[in-house]
């Protein structure tokens, strides 16, 4: 039995919820806020959420979650069977990743913890939002999901990564990520309505 550590509230969290959802596979949830405590740390190295426990061993991020529950189970595929289409995927998952998600954490110590961010950083943000947004722009096909015909691993980041991108950036910054990524907002609707995505969603408001 897979145990998964963490809480609802990390996006990682839950996109790794979903995940484990989407490949059938049975886990026990176990709440475990971020902690640097000595037994926490052996779990997830810099305390961060989420982590996984299988037959005693310990794994953290979600990327390496993720390749690790690819090999375990197969099928459903998150990710084409094609190299270089697979390649696509990760380079459109990296880019979601770093140049939308990871800027806009810039602004979250204001929303989570009421620690003003300063103008300075609030207008960097929104300078590499918007270059991050040309950037990933590129790269989505939504036909009619993220990467192409077929649900993958890059549709998970996107719903969980803008999720909370698109909530820092519009309540810290001002600024509407998706307001002219009409496709993009799209997909967020498509993906919404996903089994996976809406039981994580149900049971994180239950």
């Amino acid at each position: 039995m897979i145990k998964l550590y963490g809480l609802l509230m990390s996006n990682y969290y839950s996109l790794t919820k979903a995940l484990l959802f989407e490949k059938g596979l049975e886990f026990e949830e176990v709440k475990a806020p971020p902690s640097q405590k000595d037994d926490y740390l052996r779990r997830s190295p810099m305390g961060k959420m989420p982590s996984i426990e299988v037959d005693g061993q310990f794994m953290s991020e979600s990327l390496a979650i993720f390749t690790y529950l690819e090999r375990r189970c197969p099928e459903p595929a998150m990710l084409p069977s094609d190299p270089f289409a697979a390649g696509k995927v990760m380079e459109l998952v990296n880019h979601v990743k770093l140049d939308i998600e990871l800027v806009a954490r810039r602004c979250l110590p204001e929303l989570l913890f009421g620690k003003p961010v300063s103008d300075e950083t609030k207008e960097q943000v929104k300078a590499d939002l918007a270059k991050g947004m040309k950037a990933v722009s590129r790269l989505y096909v939504c036909d009619p999901y993220a990467a192409g015909t077929e649900f993958g691993l890059a549709d998970l980041y996107t719903f969980y990564s803008f999720g909370l991108a698109g909530m820092l950036a519009k309540q810290v910054v001002g600024v509407d990520l998706l307001a002219d990524q009409p496709q993009i907002g799209g997909l967020m609707e498509l993906l919404a309505k996903r089994p996976s995505i809406a039981r994580v969603t149900a049971e994180s408001a239950g």
